[in-house]
């Protein structure tokens, strides 16, 4: 057969392996033996041993389950409960109320979790029961939680982060540190949200809350003082140099045990549910990562990376223009793949278009574009039929998906919008680890 037809037969592998409902790290092996065995004729074992051992014996990799583990611990705390007693006197006479919790909430414990899904749990958990009581719109609780908690992909420690530093070789601390800023501002736009509905929807308002003293408004804050000097801890001994981002994430471990000791909910019983939640979900992304490194040795053989980035070449497309169909394009693949899965599988074809002279000169490094891979993937997050987000908030609150999914249709266009201000400017993501470099801490 051409070469043609063999890659032809390797494309609908890939994509009938993918929509089988096969775990993704083993659909991605499965098709990388059967392109090893198309184009190479060579041994697979062999192949898939070495691929499968250097991807995973990356000694930057074992910042993952630090991370994971941390928020592990900490989701299984009564934190929750206590960050609500902190945070809804100082957000109560906002314009918006208590809406502002799940954004807040959200932005705090996605500095500790890395994990979308236990953000949106854990802060749902907390808001969900008391927005209701407090006659808060439905439409309005579900969907601001279901943007806010995307902000577990973007703020240091993100996952998401630590897999594309690892794919295309990059610093995990520098783009921690480009995470920050564009966290806060993507979080600031989704309270802005809320506050325009506050005016605009004026029927929807609900009983405003209780006045509170400024005495009394710091006393409850005391419930809020450990997670917030654990986030300090983890990304300040980053940003000062102090650490790097993997002992950065052994303090985070130590904190968090510490912090669920101190609140008496440190049991045998939650330790054990911590290390194996963290092991199951580490053991996922390791095996995704082997599957997409054995993938991209077998896609170097079909010669498809290389062509596919000829032909977007020779478009002649600007670097701006680029950018917004590489949007879509994540998009599109983010309804069907979940957001590891979409960076890994596709960084050998995107990473040869985004290292060019013309996105350099407009700032568009690979730590930009680690951001900007982040936001497009937090869009994933909540776009059905496979948006994440959807499923967990579905099985939070037994509404339909369809619903759901409407709810968090202006969190997507706020992320568009996220999106335009990064092309704009890209600084929003470069600043802090340049800055980070600058101080020698990088």
């Amino acid at each position: 057969m051409d070469h043609f037809t063999l890659t032809a037969i390797f494309l609908i592998v890939l994509f009938f392996l993918l929509g089988s409902g096969i775990w993704i790290g083993l659909s991605l092996m499965g098709v990388g033996a059967i392109g090893i065995m198309l184009f190479d004729k060579g041994f697979v074992g062999a192949n898939l041993t070495d691929k499968a051992w250097e991807s995973a014996s990356s000694w930057t990799l074992t910042a993952l389950p630090l991370f994971i583990w941390m928020g592990e611990i900490l989701y299984r705390t009564r934190l929750s409960e206590d960050m609500f007693k902190g945070l809804a006197p100082w957000m109560a006479r906002l314009p918006g109320g208590l809406l502002h919790t799940n954004v807040v909430g959200c932005t705090i414990f996605a500095a500790v979790s890395g994990s979308s899904a236990a953000t949106l749990t854990t802060v749902g958990k907390m808001s969900i029961p008391e927005l209701r009581k407090r006659g808060y719109p439905e439409f309005m609780t579900i969907g601001t939680l279901a943007g806010s908690a995307t902000l577990g992909l973007m703020i240091p420690p993100s996952l998401t982060l630590i897999v594309y530093g690892v794919t295309v070789n990059e610093s995990i601390t520098q783009l921690f540190m480009a995470g920050i800023l564009p966290g806060i501002v993507l979080a600031s736009m989704f309270s802005l949200y809320i506050v325009f509905w506050y005016f605009l929807k004026r029927d929807q308002r609900p009983e405003p809350e209780p006045t509170m003293t400024f005495r009394e408004k710091v006393w409850n804050s005391r419930f809020l003082a450990p997670v917030i000097l654990l986030v300090l801890t983890v990304i300040g001994s980053m940003y000062s140099g102090i650490a790097t981002a993997t002992e950065a994430a052994a303090f985070g471990v130590i904190g968090a045990l510490v912090l669920a000791a101190f609140q008496r909910s440190l049991t045998f019983e939650t330790f054990f549910e911590s290390l194996m939640g963290a092991t199951r979900t580490s053991a996922m992304i390791a095996l995704i990562l082997m599957g997409a490194a054995f993938l991209s040795l077998s896609m170097g053989f079909t010669g498809l990376p290389r062509t596919i980035a000829e032909w977007i070449g020779s478009l002649n497309l600007s670097p701006t223009v680029l950018i917004l169909a590489l949007m879509v394009f994540y998009v599109l693949i983010g309804m069907f793949l979940d957001g590891i899965s979409s960076v890994v599988l596709t960084m050998a074809v995107i990473l040869p278009m985004i290292t060019t002279p013309a996105f350099a000169e407009l700032g568009f490094d690979l730590v930009w574009f680690g951001i900007f891979i982040v936001v497009v993937v937090e869009m994933a997050q909540i776009t059905p039929p496979v948006g994440f987000n959807l499923f967990v908030l579905q099985g939070m609150t037994k509404h339909e998906m369809g619903y759901i999914a409407r709810t968090a249709v202006p969190m997507f266009l706020i992320m568009v919008l996220m999106v335009v201000v990064l092309i704009v400017f890209p600084e929003l993501a470069t600043w802090m680890p340049e800055n980070m470099r600058a101080r020698g801490g990088g």
